[in-house]
């Protein structure tokens, strides 16, 4: 029986594996698109791992007290434990006269992107945050791939602003013939009364003349 296999082991040893997943999820939040290839055993080992720290960036939006902010402090610690860390030569080098601070590195920016972004756009989704999508094997060695990303991303809402507006124009559409058709069936109707009411006039025109003859043959 499969007791404590949880996860995927992805061929590598314990550190090795870690350090995949952060690098992973590093390049998934910081994406433009918000979505990266890979394969679908890496696909599915990553989904729960940036669910779990996007429920952490969750947490901090509705904090209230007097101690929000050192709940919310404790919250990107463990958040940062996901991701690598900063530049670890940053200290030594800070107050040198001339020498050049690094550039931030890719994990604290990913944090930084977490708890200022996607935590106020998921904090009223109870989870699924992340969505996969399969797209075959790769030429090669046979690997079947997989796309991984942020649902609720800048596509996908211009997609479904798209359909909306589309949906809304085809609506206004099926509204006009009606609107048509409409009039057209009263104007027909008009007509089809103007006819009624000639027919009955001309029957009754018809008939005082032939009274008015038979009256001038009478008197004569």
């Amino acid at each position: 029986m499969r007791h404590q296999k949880a996860h995927r082991k992805l061929g590598r040893t314990t550190a090795h594996r870690i350090s995949l997943l952060r690098s992973l999820a590093t390049s998934l939040i910081n994406a433009r698109d918000e979505r990266i290839v890979t394969t679908l055993p890496k696909a599915k080992e990553l989904r729960p791992y940036v669910e779990k720290v996007i429920t952490l960036s969750k947490k901090t939006q509705g904090l209230d007290g007097p101690d929000a902010g050192a709940r919310a402090v404790h919250l990107r610690r463990q958040a940062a434990s996901f991701f690598h860390s900063g530049n670890t030569q940053q200290v030594a080098i800070t107050g040198k006269r001339g020498a050049v601070r690094p550039p931030r590195t890719a994990g604290v920016a990913a944090v930084k992107r977490l708890f200022d972004d996607l935590g106020e756009r998921y904090k009223d989704r109870p989870g699924g945050y992340t969505r996969i999508l399969k797209l075959g094997r790769r030429d090669g060695d046979n690997a079947e791939l997989a796309i991984i990303e942020l649902v609720g991303n800048a596509r996908e809402v211009e997609a479904e602003a798209a359909k909306q507006k589309k949906a809304a124009g085809s609506t206004k559409k099926s509204a006009k013939p009606s609107k048509a058709a409409a009039s057209s069936g009263s104007k027909s109707d008009g007509k089809k009364k103007a006819s009624e009411d000639s027919a009955d006039v001309k029957p009754k025109a018809s008939r005082t003349k032939a009274d008015t003859s038979a009256d001038d043959q009478e008197d004569k």
